[in-house]
């Protein structure tokens, strides 16, 4: 029996169930409703293609076990997460790394997905390859669901080069003159006085960038990337007292937690319908809501 099966075997056809990954992002979206039964995804890496630039892993596999496989032939995937998080749960919560101005969206990773539905049985969404899309691209609907459509077992991911080198730098700067004075910065935070900027590529290339940070806007190199705070939500043109925003993609890192915004009444229809598509009984992941993630 491969690993698939024993998974779907083990997801079953009746009864609320949920998949349970590194635990780092557990209460996004809410918690699944008790009496729902916990299972694991399957773990460890399939195989990985250097010269395609693919990777077969499980989705119960930890994030930094396969940054380092990757790591050996410089390479590295757009995910991003705390430590002890999983494959299966960075996609389940979709979001995406700070440095997604450079490597993509959590959605730009994901070329197939092996899942589970709420039937119990087996099926596979997208494919092998980058162009690979006809009809309905299910795996950037999965991306972000919470497991409430299907429970992911196993993912085809694209991998990228990684960066020769890494530097963030901080200066009293305005966002657009940092991003003026740079070429396509990885990263650009802001906390309503500072920047703080991600610098990648090659190691020269990153060296003269800094330097002229440096000599005209005042910056200095910075020993590691900037804390986050804790709670996420989106840009409404204010920044929160203690809020660090990620510019260029709308999110921001607060010190206090702030309810989504309720989606339009025919977005959330629309929704309904999708979820109640995929799983009619409501047994998968029941009480987590995609919609209560606030970025």
């Amino acid at each position: 029996m491969s690993r698939l099966e024993d998974f779907r075997d083990r997801v079953g056809s009746s009864g609320p169930v949920c998949v349970r990954g590194g635990g780092t992002r557990w209460l996004v979206g809410g918690p699944p409703s008790a009496g729902s039964r916990e299972v694991r995804a399957p773990s460890g890496v399939v195989s990985f293609d250097p010269a395609e630039m693919t990777v077969v892993v499980g989705a119960g596999t930890p994030l930094t076990e396969l940054t380092d496989a990757l790591s050996e032939h410089d390479q590295e995937v757009a995910l991003g997460a705390a430590p002890g998080a999983t494959v299966g749960g960075v996609l389940a919560v979709g979001w995406s790394s700070l440095r997604r101005a450079r490597i993509g969206s959590v959605r730009d990773a994901l070329l197939q997905a092996d899942c589970v539905g709420a039937n119990g049985a087996l099926f596979t969404a997208g494919g092998p390859t980058v162009k690979n899309v006809s009809g309905y691209d299910l795996c950037r609907l999965l991306v972000g669901s919470l497991g409430t459509l299907a429970l992911i077992g196993q993912v085809i991911l694209r991998t990228w080069p990684s960066p020769e080198r890494t530097l963030w730098m901080q200066g009293p700067s305005t966002p657009e003159a940092a991003r003026d004075a740079c070429y396509r910065p990885s990263s650009l935070l802001w906390d309503g006085r500072l920047v703080s900027v991600c610098l990648e590529g090659y190691g020269a290339d990153v060296a003269g960038e800094a330097a002229f940070l440096a000599a005209n806007l005042g910056f200095s190199e910075m020993a590691t990337a900037p804390t986050l705070p804790p709670h996420r939500s989106r840009w409404t043109g204010l920044l929160p007292e203690g809020g660090l925003l990620e510019v260029g993609s709308g999110v921001v890192h607060g010190p206090v937690a702030v309810d989504a915004r309720k989606p339009e009444p025919g977005v959330a229809g629309l929704a309904a319908r999708v979820r109640s598509g995929f799983d009619p009984e409501g047994r998968l992941n029941p009480g987590r809501d995609p919609y209560r993630i606030a970025a």
